[in-house]
């Protein structure tokens, strides 16, 4: 009697990492930067680039997580710079 002693191969193939949450606030950091001039979506933009790259931070890897970051304290020093130069403005024109 014959025993069929064929071993199967097992592949074992790791996922590349990815971080979902540092991508989405890297991207919205990017728009927030662009777009931060527009009265309420500027807002809205930078509070939720700054909370995904936030969350980002924690994830592994870090890399566009912490680009994001950076890039939205960016933004949001540009929001707050132009709108005092308007209300400057507005003063000036009183």
């Amino acid at each position: 009697m014959e025993t069929n002693n064929t071993q199967r191969p097992i592949i074992v193939q790791e996922r590349p990492r990815t971080n979902g949450m540092g991508i989405a606030g890297f991207v919205m950091s990017l728009i927030t930067l662009f777009f931060g001039w527009i009265p309420f979506f500027g807002w809205v933009a930078w509070v939720l680039s700054l909370v995904f790259s936030f969350i980002g931070v924690f994830k592994r890897p870090r890399g566009l997580a912490i680009a994001g970051l950076i890039l939205s304290i960016v933004g949001l020093i540009f929001i707050v710079f132009l709108y005092a130069l308007i209300a400057a403005l507005a003063a000036d024109e009183l």
